[in-house]
């Protein structure tokens, strides 16, 4: 089965890109041969051809350019033609609209990776759901609601993202202290942390309202913020340090900025926080839950599938400070329940490999190819 699968980013930017590369690394070895085609030019691409992937780059530039757009559509099908492709994967509802459209020019089925909880008062995401898809690919159950309720309404199967557990592994990284140590972070105290882009649904600044809280009862806490300015929110960034400044929290709070070395820095914290507002899933929760972190994340969306609350993790409201606060401290009171919590969520985070994410994605992929299906040798399904 020869499939086209079509990437609009090619920068790793958050964790879109980061299950776009899990497939590509994972499912080379599974009786798929891929095609890859970026919309854009940038790093990956030559990251995804150096995998032995045929790759192109067609630069599609902005919707609003139908004369480019039109021109891209027309390439892609040609491409899909020629190289006797047998489906066209398009990746996130905006490359839908192109690589839909190709499909349909090409004579092809389609599928496309619904990589957010979708809203139908968006117009541009009814417009992608219009586009002929055989399926829309969910990666939560409040994406696969939202998404099967958008008419026309197509078959919305559920994949759940993966982590590279083998970055994430304890025994093979340096030790908290160490890491601490290696990373210029304090070396006493408890460390609390979060890990994203830095925009306001993501919850950083409910952490630093947070902190207060917990100085009052652990005045050696600290906490580090990792995560680069979004190019959406670049005033983000200088809210949260004014916010720390008018805290008098200088002294506690780290803005470490954009790290690529994540494993080490989760490695460092004693608590993980992941405050987003309705996540679609929370990649990087699963990678601090399998560092046997104890994790609190929000009560809406992608965690509450990943977390059960009290057991691998707690689940606190978007937006509270004082419940974060109680939790971080119900967790600092009690070493024994943030002892077995850690242990619980890294059992939980060994169920989402990228290898067991990959190979249902092509599960689903050859669901919608019976034809093809019949002359596959099976797989086994996880």
């Amino acid at each position: 089965m020869k499939v086209v699968v079509i990437m609009p980013l090619a920068e790793q930017r958050g964790g879109g890109e980061m299950m776009f590369w899990d497939l590509m690394q994972q499912g080379r070895n599974a009786h798929v041969e891929w095609l890859a085609i970026f919309l854009e030019d940038g790093p990956m691409v030559e990251q995804v051809r150096n995998l032995g992937i045929d790759t192109r780059v067609i630069e599609s530039g902005r919707l609003r350019q139908v004369h480019r757009l039109i021109a891209t559509i027309v390439r892609i099908a040609a491409i899909a033609r020629r190289e006797g492709a047998d489906m066209i994967l398009n990746w996130m509802w905006i490359t839908h609209i192109t690589g839909g459209l190709a499909a349909m020019l090409a004579g092809l089925p389609a599928l496309w990776y619904q990589l957010e909880v979708p809203s139908d008062k968006t117009w541009l995401v009814r417009l992608a759901t219009l586009i002929p898809a055989k399926a829309i690919i969910t990666l939560c159950q409040d994406g696969q609601k939202a998404q099967s309720q958008i008419w026309p309404h197509r078959p919305t199967p559920l994949v759940y993202p993966g982590v590279a557990l083998d970055r994430f592994e304890p025994t093979v990284l340096p030790t908290p202290a160490e890491a601490r140590q290696k990373l210029g972070l304090p070396l006493h105290g408890p460390l609390i942390g979060i890990v994203g882009r830095l925009q306001r649904w993501k919850g950083m600044h409910v952490l630093v309202q947070a902190m207060p809280q917990v100085l009052q009862k652990y005045p050696d806490a600290n906490c580090v913020i990792v995560g680069g300015k979004h190019d959406l929110e670049p005033d983000y960034e200088d809210f949260l340090k004014k916010q720390i400044t008018d805290l008098g929290l200088c002294d506690r709070i780290i803005m470490a900025g954009l790290q690529r070395n994540i494993p080490e820095w989760v490695q460092a914290m004693d608590i993980f926080v992941h405050a987003s507002d309705q996540e679609p899933f929370g990649i990087v929760i699963i990678e601090a839950m399998a560092l046997g972190k104890p994790v609190i994340a929000g009560n809406a969306g992608g965690p509450t599938e990943i977390i059960t609350d009290a057991v691998n993790g707690l689940l606190t409201p978007y937006a509270d400070q004082d419940a974060l606060a109680q939790a971080i401290l119900q967790y600092l009171d009690n070493p024994d329940l943030s002892h077995s919590v850690g242990l619980a969520a890294r059992q939980r985070a060994l169920q989402f490999s990228t290898q067991r994410y990959a190979q249902n994605l092509i599960n689903v992929i050859r669901s919608q190819m019976p034809t093809v299906l019949e002359k596959m040798p099976k797989r086994i399904t996880s």
